[in-house]
């Protein structure tokens, strides 16, 4: 009698694990295969934020700004004699980075007060 219970036992185990490893291969799979769908959601829209034109403008903005803030630096500087090549370069990064970050600010204080606009005109005609 222990052989049968131990059999039925193992049908019954047999078919509880069995079916268990395909429900968790199934889950796992649909499991990956929404969160590479969503991974791929994610990186779809951060590329098409990046390619957007408020982005693309916003670069231009802060490269134009810190090249401007570099060649003032590289013309002020060499003619003071204070400090070494490499201390000077540092300072004209930091300087650059000031004012890429000022002018990005510039921009996108300008875009959202536009936006403010917009969305006044357009719910002021609503109502």
């Amino acid at each position: 009698m222990a052989k049968k219970a131990t059999s039925e036992s193992r049908s019954t185990t047999g078919k509880k694990s069995s079916s268990k490893p395909k429900t968790r291969a199934l889950a796992e799979r649909r499991s990956s295969g929404r969160g590479r769908r969503s991974a791929d959601t994610a990186a779809d829209a951060f590329i098409k934020l990046l390619q957007s034109p408020l982005v693309a403008e916003l670069v231009a903005v802060a490269a134009t700004a810190a090249l401007a803030t570099l060649a003032e630096q590289g013309f002020t500087s060499r003619g003071g004699g204070g400090g070494s090549r490499g201390k000077r370069a540092g300072v004209a990064v930091k300087e650059a980075g000031k004012a890429a970050a000022a002018a990005v600010g510039r921009r996108l204080s300008i875009e959202i007060e536009e936006i403010r606009k917009a969305s006044k005109s357009k719910s002021g005609a609503k109502a």
